[in-house]
């Protein structure tokens, strides 16, 4: 069993690994219910009941199995209850001689109360709950670009069911002799996914005005001389990790304008791509984007009502979460981080570019986990 270092007071953490990174970062272990972690005295516990003991102590590693039944028997609530689970937590926890835990943020207030009763106080975490995530060994690296490769097969599949449509009438794409919707074409890129072992369950295709929405998943027919946003982020149901990518395409002839806004937001891209690295301030590099925009013209701002310009950040750290850290506004970019660099312009009545890539933090620059070429005008 592996000896973990030492910390002020023994951690706890009560959640469901499918759902929660940090119990799923710290077991290996995927359950669909809320389960008991317990690390103390450098070794690290998990505690279950039947339907899942025998499965986990075939698959888990570094972790001691206990079963929860037996704790429930010997300490079991004397009423059902709300926090009954808790509570026989609580009452093991002060039989080992534990008055207080280290909790994650998210840790559920209920629950705590409950163990509070118990006479175990539970003290969250000021920062992450696993700091540690943040820099990725490289079996996570590995997963990772897993991950990508599922979105980038998605991805070709996206650009080649464009590349077969033809223009209907006022201009709304067809495909297969059928309008093309975003609903639809969504569909065809999560066949593709689950495939590959991933799934993704809020894909964007978003075509037009609605591509001035980062977070629109697009519901509208898809139309010809449009930009066409496609983002695809993964996750692998083998390892719970995520991919991300996003590109930005267009059929047919597209206006000047919107030709010169994927131009700036790629150039924008290559200038953070070639600037990444250990030691890389990521706050001064976005920053350093939004200001290379505003020498093009591009203005970042509200009008009429509406976000405009280059509104949201550089990118996002990624692995076990599709959003962890850290994010470019954090500062310093270290050795071994993951991110995301999806620079992105949106103006409604032109439409919207993003072009995102996944990289690792390396210490001479970055490793780009994604290959899928850049060239938006499909033909």
């Amino acid at each position: 069993m592996r000896i973990l270092r030492k910390r002020a007071l023994p951690r706890l953490h009560f959640a469901a690994s499918e759902s929660d990174a940090d119990m799923l970062y710290a077991t290996g272990f995927f359950a669909p219910d809320a389960f008991w972690y317990l690390e103390h005295k450098g070794k690290k516990f998990i505690f279950l009941n039947e339907l899942e003991i025998d499965r986990a102590r075939k698959v888990v590693s570094e972790v001691e199995v206990l079963s929860f039944s037996e704790i429930e028997k010997t300490h079991r609530a004397g009423r059902k209850r709300f926090g009954g689970s808790a509570f026989s937590m609580g009452k093991y926890l002060k039989r080992l001689g534990l008055n207080s835990v280290e909790v994650p943020p998210s840790f559920p207030l209920g629950v705590a109360a409950e163990l509070a009763r118990c006479g175990v106080l539970c003290r969250p975490t000021k920062g992450a709950f696993f700091p540690e995530r943040e820099i990725k060994a490289e079996r996570e690296i590995q997963n990772l670009a897993e991950a990508q490769r599922a979105a980038q097969a998605a991805m070709w599949r996206a650009r080649e069911i464009l590349r077969e449509c033809k223009r209907g009438r006022g201009g709304v794409l067809c495909w297969g002799g059928k309008k093309l919707d975003s609903t639809r074409l969504r569909g065809e890129l999560q066949t593709s996914l689950a495939r590959h072992g991933a799934s993704c369950q809020r894909l964007i295709v978003a075509g037009g005005n609605e591509a001035c929405d980062p977070h629109e998943i697009g519901s509208g027919p898809l139309r010809a001389d449009e930009m066409i946003i496609v983002d695809i982020f993964p996750r692998m149901s083998s390892t719970g990790y995520w991919g991300d990518i996003t590109r930005t395409f267009c059929v047919g002839q597209p206006r000047t304008e919107l030709a010169a806004l994927h131009a700036a937001v790629l150039e924008a891209q290559k200038l953070a791509l070639g600037k990444i690295r250990d030691g890389c301030d990521g706050n001064k590099l976005q920053e350093s984007v939004k200001q290379e925009f505003f020498r093009k013209g591009y203005i970042t701002g509200v009008q009429d009502g509406r976000n405009v310009g280059f509104f949201h950040g550089l990118g996002h750290g990624i692995g076990l979460d599709i959003h962890e850290s850290p994010r470019f506004s954090d500062g310093i970019l270290r050795t071994g981080q993951t991110v995301t660099v999806e620079p992105g312009l949106y103006y409604p009545g032109l439409g919207g570019v993003r072009i995102e890539d996944l990289v690792v933090v390396t210490e001479c620059g970055c490793k780009n986990l994604t290959s899928f070429p850049k060239d938006w005008r499909v033909k």
